[in-house]
């Protein structure tokens, strides 16, 4: 599943590519977004301009009285979406909606960089849907279908859920269509151990895998409390622990959504190599390849260089600082980077074959930048 050699710069493109995060970290457990990335099943569907509450798939039998319960009061609201990029990539991923009208949640990597967006609900009903604003930082997007209908909706909790609760997520992993995965809220405000995932979220025992990403966490009360953001597996790929990006009815980030607020990250344009990340002669932030027309491209920042048969010739720069700051891994560099502001200036300290230089380039909004597997 892993699709390219090189791993992005989640600085640059935030959760937005699968491979980015399959292979294990050094010194812990492997996290990734759950996004398909890779070719995924599909089921046929019918566009509409109403959605029915009607379920398509039956309910589960091993779960409890009170989960089943729960669990067909929330499904009708959850969604499955697809993703078709500009660069012919294509996504999986999952939402829900948060009004009769046809808005809806969903992670910002599911639909990032989307051309066409394509919502499915439970009774298999297609809608197309276009953003009316999102957060790349904290990994949400608020969607609006094309309906001239009512659809149904989950309320989002009015306060934070608490440590033990039990939660339950609705998605689309494992080429499941808008299955439950339940468990327990392990803990609040938890810290991700990598700068390009957001902070702050809710940690989960929930299952959850590739294709939830965007999907509902709910309270024993059928509130929304999280959209689901990233896992936390272990060498084997088993779930650890899964995260969501907290929400509630009244917070500022679903009010700057809905009022249409793009909030992007600061980019310059680079892929990182995460093979040889921090483990070169000076420890650094390996780039593997530079993306054209960015500002790195412009300052004349090269990635690694290979022969014909792919394999890799020598290394290009290697950020080891960033305005003064010291970098030891692409991580640092990225941690550094995404301190500042679109708009701002930053200095690179960057070594080519032993010799250091330094490098300034402006921070672009990520968006305004063309990305594609290199």
């Amino acid at each position: 599943m892993n699709r390219a050699r090189f791993s992005p710069w989640p600085a640059v493109l935030l959760l937005a590519a699968l491979a980015a995060y399959l292979s294990p970290q050094w010194g812990g457990p492997a996290v990734f977004p759950p996004q398909a990335a890779s070719p995924h099943r599909t089921v046929p569907g019918r566009p509409g301009n109403t959605v029915s509450e009607e379920t398509s798939v039956p309910v589960p039998s091993a779960l409890t009285p009170q989960s089943r319960q729960l669990f067909e009061q929330v499904r009708p609201a959850s969604v499955q979406i697809e993703q078709l990029g500009t660069d012919g990539s294509g996504g999986l991923g999952s939402g829900f909606f948060i009004s009769g009208g046809g808005l809806l949640l969903t992670a910002y990597h599911v639909v990032d960089g989307a051309r066409v967006i394509r919502v499915r609900t439970v009774s298999d009903q297609v809608f197309n849907a276009r953003v009316v604003g999102f957060d790349n930082a904290a990994d949400v997007a608020l969607l609006q279908i094309q309906t001239r209908g009512t659809v149904p909706f989950l309320p989002l909790a009015a306060s934070s859920p608490r440590v033990g609760e039990n939660v339950l997520a609705v998605g689309n992993s494992r080429g499941d269509f808008l299955q439950p995965r339940r468990g327990k809220l392990l803990a609040l405000n938890a810290a991700a151990g990598n700068s390009t995932f957001p902070q702050d979220t809710l940690e989960m025992s929930a299952p959850l895998a590739p294709g939830d990403s965007g999907g509902p966490i709910v309270n024993t009360a059928g509130q929304a409390v999280g959209v689901v953001s990233y896992v936390r597996v272990d060498g084997q790929g088993d779930t650890l622990s899964s995260y969501a990006v907290p929400v509630t009815s009244g917070e500022r980030l679903i009010t700057e959504l809905k009022a249409g607020v793009r909030r992007d990250v600061p980019a310059i344009g680079l892929y990182f190599d995460n093979v040889h990340d921090g483990a070169t002669a000076l420890p650094g932030g390996v780039i593997g390849s530079v993306v054209n027309g960015s500002p790195a491209q412009k300052a004349g920042l090269m990635g690694l260089t290979r022969d014909a048969n792919d394999n890799v010739k020598g290394f290009g720069d290697i950020i080891v600082g960033v305005d003064g700051v010291r970098t030891r891994s692409a991580d640092d560099a990225i941690f550094e980077i995404r301190r500042r502001q679109i708009g701002d200036t930053v200095t690179l300290s960057v070594d080519r074959n032993g010799a250091r230089r330094e490098v300034q380039l402006p921070l672009v909004a990520k968006g305004s930048l063309s990305f594609s597997q290199p």
